[in-house]
């Protein structure tokens, strides 16, 4: 049996990747710290709150004592870190709390596991996997090659520069000390649990409710899609197979424009009301409850500043090397994530309305 400590669990793609590890995993101990920040959701995790094998601790990794007694009273062999700031836009608005949380608190992860790992227990049966983004490249044009994990650094957004930051550290960390460790650069993630200022469930939650679907510029910035649990599939392959001290991107193979992504997403939402006549009694302010198409709503606004224009992923090295290949297509991936937020009406009002926070 082995002992997980996954950090920012209460999130989007954290808890979707503990209920994958505990569906896949059922005899390894898991334990979540979390400290419920904004985007942080207990509810995420109820279905997990029952299971002997698995714990939630309210907690923050900026906490030292904290994560190093974790590391010692759990025997904790594995550390899964996604606890993260990670809205660029709130980035651009406050900055202060990315580098608290995203450099500070990686820092603060990194050295309770040099003492208890290597200074205390002088163990090699550890590993530190820590889950960045794609945006610490920077940004592509139309015609430039997908990001490889070789890709210079050129983060353009106070968010990228501090999972830069921390990518740097957990490098570091390794090099120096020898803390065996494994990073992973994503591209956009999508799918249950998605907290609702991101681009796909916001414009979902607004075609239900009637409500402007706001694009920045001309909606041509191109991002490469992933389904969430593709992501889990692939972190699973890193920690089990991965290659200590190496960075693996994991993509979806699925660039999209932002306008054609909102379009997708309208062209499924359609098709929801046509299909199922409940809707249009549930959301009577959506358009699509009257026969007009969501993308009516479709609104254009002024670029955020420091919008990059272009994200890909090349995952050629994590196929190559751990057999890696993305299950979902945008279609059917979409397709699920619309369906779950349908099923799953009080999960999102209660985060509309504020009541998750009490």
């Amino acid at each position: 049996m082995r002992t997980l400590l996954v950090t920012g669990a209460a999130g989007f793609i954290g808890a979707n990747f503990v209920s994958y590890w505990t569906k896949n995993y059922p005899q390894d101990r898991v334990v979540v710290l979390d400290a419920l920040t904004y985007a942080g959701n207990k509810s995420n995790l109820a279905p997990l709150l029952g299971n002997p094998n698995f714990e939630f601790v309210h907690g923050n990794i900026c906490d030292y004592p904290l994560v190093a007694d974790l590391l010692r009273d759990r025997q904790v062999t594995i550390v899964v870190h996604f606890a993260a700031e990670s809205h660029v836009d709130r980035s651009i608005t406050g900055p202060d709390a990315f580098i608290e949380t995203n450099v500070v608190g990686t820092h603060s992860l990194l050295k309770a596991a040099k003492q208890v790992w290597l200074e205390e227990l002088k163990t090699d049966q550890h590993l530190f996997h820590h889950v960045s983004t794609d945006e610490v490249y920077g940004t592509l044009g139309p015609n430039d090659p997908a990001f490889t994990e070789t890709t210079p650094y050129a983060p353009n957004s106070p968010y990228a520069a501090s999972k830069a930051a921390s990518d740097h550290l957990v490098r570091a960390y390794h090099h120096t000390f020898g803390l065996r460790v494994t990073t992973s650069n994503c591209s956009n993630n999508y799918g249950p649990l998605h907290f609702p200022e991101k681009l796909i469930p916001l414009c979902l939650l607004n075609i239900l409710q009637g409500k402007p679907l706001p694009i920045y510029g001309d909606g041509k910035q191109i991002r490469d899609w992933l389904f969430v649990d593709d992501h889990s599939r692939g972190i699973d392959l890193i920690i089990n197979r991965g290659r200590v001290g190496e960075c693996y991107n994991i993509g979806g193979n699925n660039e999209w424009a932002n306008i054609d992504t909102v379009g997708l997403l309208c062209g499924i939402m359609d098709e929801c009301f046509i299909r199922d006549g409940t809707l249009a009694r549930r959301f009577p302010q959506s358009p699509c409850a009257s026969g007009h198409p969501a993308e009516s709503l479709i609104a254009y606004v002024k670029d955020r500043a420091g919008h990059d224009t272009r994200y890909a992923i090349d995952a050629g090295k994590i196929t190559r090397e751990l057999g890696y290949q993305p299950i979902e297509s945008f279609d059917t991936g979409m397709r699920k994530t619309v369906q779950w937020y349908l099923d799953n009406e009080t999960w999102w009002q209660s985060i509309l309305d504020g009541s998750y926070r009490s």
